[in-house]
């Protein structure tokens, strides 16, 4: 016979996952400030693969408005301005032969409400998979009283499973609050 941690825990480790996913995808959206992390999904040929900027240059950054690209090989400079000037970041890099510089530009209102519409989006999506993982959970809860599971001990699981989604939607909602105030300040 199944146990409620049986349904619950795989739940919970779902909903947790999809938080830490919208973590990591807002820490992509720039905000208006320099961030290392705008560059992460930039790859660039380097000996026949495609890998990361930071797996061949050392990135940083310098003031709030400038990243610095500093590449191990010289040969990696024409590979990495090219891999940023074909990204969607929009941003034309600046190579003096020594360094990279990528200025980030103050952004409009225009762009401001995209990217909050653009992390509004990725909030939702964090929102469904916490969703779906409640679901699961109750079905498998409800399947478990047919193969034995008492019906009480069914619906106190159901209600936990309400709890820890309620709990994750908070978080979400948290984060993408945190991450909207970050975008529209100026």
């Amino acid at each position: 016979m199944s146990e409620v941690k049986d349904f619950l825990n795989p739940a919970e480790e779902k909903m947790e996952l999809a938080v830490e996913y919208l973590s990591e995808a807002l820490d992509h959206i720039r905000a208006g400030k320099a961030n290392a992390k705008i560059l992460d999904g930039i790859r660039v040929e380097y000996y026949g693969s495609h890998v990361p900027i930071s797996n061949v240059a050392n990135v940083s950054v310098p003031d709030a408005r400038t990243i610095a690209i500093t590449p191990w090989e010289k040969a990696m400079f024409k590979e990495i301005e090219k891999a940023i000037i074909n990204s969607d970041l929009g941003i034309m890099p600046e190579n003096n032969g020594e360094v990279i510089r990528i200025s980030i530009p103050p952004l409009t209102e225009e762009r401001r409400k995209a990217l909050v519409k653009q992390s509004k989006g990725e909030a939702e999506n964090a929102k469904i998979s916490v969703r779906n993982a409640r679901r699961d959970a109750i079905e498998g809860l409800k399947k478990a009283i047919k193969n034995g599971m008492p019906e009480d001990v069914s619906k106190d699981g159901e209600e936990k499973a309400q709890k820890m989604h309620d709990k994750y939607m908070k978080k979400i909602d948290d984060i993408f609050a945190a991450k909207e105030k970050e975008i529209l300040t100026v």
